[in-house]
């Protein structure tokens, strides 16, 4: 989970509140890190991108003898492959261009406390050999300084990559991996959590709600949706998705019918949304602004559907059927059904939507094409 807890409730705050889950992955993740925190080893945490690999670090931390101190965490993949030494070690006044002042590195800061090395695979093979140096003497050089500095650190690190292959391809040490690997810890990812995913969706909707309004709501059919999606983006594409509905659909409950396909995860490798998509999601907004003109809301109506709308009549003479256009036919009863969903719900295009059965993207596009508006008249 993606939960950032405010640092002045951290104090009074369940160390394994962001963990949350009742999965047996996730119960069996949180036993786990209660025991690593009880000890002072390296960790080495595994998992896909966006799986909160940080909040297992972070709650480590809390749980330890070390929760007094600092945290330090460091995006071994965000920062320029020259800058990394400088970042992790500091630097003195003078040692390269730009180095205007001396410079503590995260090691120091950290001092005390836990460093949490983020995407520790992405690091050269150059870095790895001075972090493991640290690492075995607990010793530090800064850069243009030849003067060590002892530190008292415990290093967590995190991976979404495979260290082994990396370790077969030369782009990672060997010696390294197995001074990280003292006590790794497997993050799972949403797809393999069940039915956690309705659970963190409600935490995200009270996190994401509009000021005034209540959380968004998932229909049984969204959620039974959100269970069997793939998720490859993990919470984190979970977030963006419930941010999303928030924004569009402020205390709404929302059914996966009402979601326009391009409002929708998804899936990698997925062609983007089309031209005509997107032109449908945006004529919805405009047709959506006056769905409620004047404050008023459409009614719900139970239709006898059969009393409302004839069925066509097939022209026979003298027992043969005689020729029609069964294209044209079925469109123009399609037109009809159409034309009684607006009248009924006042030119609202979601409950005429739903009265049909249609997502509302295609409720639009049939009305382009039968060039209908969402006029009550």
């Amino acid at each position: 989970m993606l939960a950032k807890i405010p640092q002045a409730q951290e104090a009074a705050a369940d160390p394994l509140e962001s963990l949350a889950g009742e999965s047996g992955a996730m119960r069996a993740l949180r036993a786990l890190v209660r025991r690593v925190a009880a000890s002072d080893s390296t960790v080495l945490v595994l998992g896909e991108s966006g799986t909160g690999k940080e909040l297992v670090a972070q709650s480590i931390h809390r749980l330890s003898a070390r929760g007094r101190h600092s945290f330090v965490p460091v995006n071994c993949g965000a920062i320029p492959h020259d800058l990394l030494e400088s970042e992790l070690f500091g630097h003195t006044k003078g040692a390269f261009t730009g180095a205007l002042t001396d410079r503590r590195g995260r090691f120091e800061m950290a001092d005390s406390g836990t460093l949490f090395l983020d995407e520790i695979g992405d690091m050269r093979i150059e870095m790895q050999v001075k972090l493991l140096r640290v690492l075995q003497e607990r010793i530090i050089d800064r850069v243009g300084d030849d003067r060590p500095f002892a530190v008292d650190v415990r290093v967590i690190a995190a991976t979404h990559r495979h260290l082994e292959e990396a370790i077969g391809a030369g782009e990672f040490r060997a010696d390294l991996y197995y001074r990280l690997n003292v006590i790794p810890l497997y993050v799972p990812p949403l797809r393999e959590r069940g039915e956690d995913v309705l659970l963190l969706f409600n935490h995200f909707a009270r996190r994401c709600a509009v000021a005034g309004r209540p959380p968004i709501r998932a229909a049984a059919d969204l959620g039974e949706w959100m269970i069997h999606y793939h998720w490859p983006g993990n919470c984190r594409e979970l977030l963006n998705f419930v941010e999303r509905l928030s924004v569009l659909w402020p205390g709404e409950e929302m059914s996966l019918g009402r979601i326009p396909s391009t409002m929708l995860p998804r899936v990698r490798g997925a062609p983007p949304p089309s031209v005509e998509e997107q032109r449908a999601v945006l004529e919805m907004w405009q047709m959506d602004h006056d769905d409620t003109a004047d404050g008023e809301e459409a009614p719900a109506v139970a239709i006898n559907w059969a009393a409302k709308i004839d069925p066509p009549r097939i022209n026979i003479e003298g027992g043969l059927m005689t020729a029609v256009d069964l294209k044209k036919l079925l469109a123009d009863y399609e037109e009809s059904w159409i034309r009684e969903s607006l009248k009924v719900s006042l030119g609202n295009i979601t409950h005429a939507a739903d009265l049909l059965g249609l997502p509302r993207t295609t409720f639009i596009e049939r009305l382009r094409k039968y060039e209908l508006s969402a006029s009550r008249r």
